[in-house]
């Protein structure tokens, strides 16, 4: 048995996105994520170099959950000749199956990177052939000396933290940190004994209003936008975001707190999570579940307009105002949302809402930032209708919640690693956890290696 570990960061650092991790340990290769690095497409050109490991070498990849800048790189692994298996929780092994066939969908028409021969039907026929799936809490054997454990992350249905156990030592792989209490899920939970922890950093410059104040700031928009008798426009991720605001529109109606209008759902991709969601109602926290048990269609309310195809997505302009419409893509990098904001951001009276992360270099940042004329499909549009945001919706915690997640271990942890941010939101976090806690704190680059000594 050797006395050491090693971590490679191929992915996942200096960015939100392209969770890529190398852990090679008792003499296993085990990755952690392959995701796709995105900004003002949905795969960045970067995407289609080579692997900067050979892809045979992997004996284990562990996916913590199923967005696509943490598994979108699964059919090139396998394309390139990755023969070992795959493992998660069983919620993101479910959603996983559709968000690899959307993206493939997209994907496969770009001939230039010959994405059509990796993003094939045989290629995630072939994932999924290697695929196991477990319980939180269930101990996964790796060797007789290391064994992994999931732990609910709480950012997504089925998201895992990835506990690595070996030598009487524990490194911690954190995935996305949910920015709990969430309204579906369980709170994130605490991990006291971490001896290394690799942590994400979205939102590690900057706090989220008041997940309490969430509801009323989405209720207040909705009327004032309903008042101006004008379109609400929502860039909303496939899963869980459209999920969320489902489940907290279906409150609002059902309580008569908003004006009835009619609500459009106008995402293929989160039509069919949704139904996965219901299968796995058991991963919901206790307030869900109940509400579930009382109502079996809480992702389903008066008004609501589920629109799956084109001509019908189409048609939702013609619609009378006032309305809502709920499309992907969250960032406003391609999808459904970018012909709505085209038509409607052009108006005064109407309202765009961003209810997440917008990455650098999307669509979706520059209105946040407070553009006054962007550029879809090659045409200029002004953007004069209000922008709103809430990131009390936000799926990741903020920097004082981060804060929290290590503070809880600050007496085990003897190193972090700060990554999944952009520069200057893992820098401000690495220096906020060295300042309050004290503990050992680095932000690794494209590339860096680090050894763990197990007998220090």
């Amino acid at each position: 048995m050797k006395d050491t570990a090693k971590i490679t960061f191929y992915g996942g650092t200096e960015t939100v996105t392209g969770a890529n991790f190398l852990l090679e340990i008792d003499g296993k290769k085990i990755l952690i994520d392959c995701g796709l690095t995105q900004g003002l497409e949905l795969a960045e050109d970067t995407n289609w170099d080579p692997f900067l490991y050979d892809p045979k070498d992997i004996d284990i990849l562990f996916i913590t959950h199923s967005h696509i800048d943490h598994i979108g790189k699964i059919p090139k692994l396998i394309n390139e000749g990755f023969q070992g298996k795959i493992y998660s929780t069983k919620p993101t092994q479910a959603l996983t199956l559709p968000m690899l066939e959307d993206t493939a969908g997209i994907l496969s028409k770009n001939k230039y990177f010959n994405l059509d021969k990796i993003y094939t039907e045989e290629n995630i026929k072939k994932a999924f052939e290697r695929w196991s799936s477990f319980d939180y809490h269930e101990v996964i054997s790796i060797t007789p000396n290391l064994n992994v454990v999931l732990k609910d992350a709480g950012h997504i249905l089925g998201s895992a933290m990835i506990e690595f156990i070996y030598s009487g030592k524990k490194i911690v792989f954190t995935g996305d940190l949910g920015n709990s209490p969430s309204p579906l899920l369980p709170d994130t939970e605490k991990i006291t004994d971490a001896d290394y922890l690799i942590m994400e950093s979205v939102y590690g410059d900057r706090n989220h209003e008041s997940r309490n104040d969430r509801k009323s700031l989405l209720e207040k928009v909705i009327k004032d936008n309903y008042k101006r008798k004008g379109t609400l426009i929502m860039p909303t991720f496939s899963l869980e975001r459209s999920q969320e605001l489902l489940f907290e529109l279906d409150n609002l109606v059902e309580n008569n707190r908003i004006p009835v209008m009619p609500i459009f759902f106008d995402s293929p991709l989160a039509i069919r999570l949704t139904e996965i969601f219901k299968q796995f109602r058991n991963y919901f926290n206790d307030g869900a579940q109940k509400a579930f048990s009382k109502d079996k269609y809480i992702f389903d309310f008066p008004g609501l307009h589920s629109t799956l195809h084109t001509k019908e997505s189409q048609m939702i302009n013609d619609a009378p105002n006032p309305k809502i419409i709920i499309a992907g893509s969250g960032m406003s990098s391609g999808g459904r949302i970018v012909h709505h904001e085209k038509h409607f951001l052009p108006d005064p009276n109407n309202t765009i809402l961003l209810t997440g992360y917008q990455s650098l270099g999307t669509l979706g940042r520059q209105i946040e930032e407070g553009a006054k004329k962007i550029h879809i499909s090659g045409e200029e549009v002004n953007v004069k209708a209000h922008v709103e945001t809430i990131l009390g919706y936000s799926g990741h915690k903020d920097s004082d919640g981060l804060l929290q997640f290590v503070e809880d271990m600050k007496d085990k942890v003897k190193k972090v690693f700060v990554v999944m941010g952009e520069p200057k939101s893992a820098m401000f976090l690495a220096q906020k956890i060295k300042d309050n806690l004290g503990v050992n704190t680095l932000v690794p680059k494209e590339g860096d290696s680090i050894i763990i000594n197990f007998t220090n």
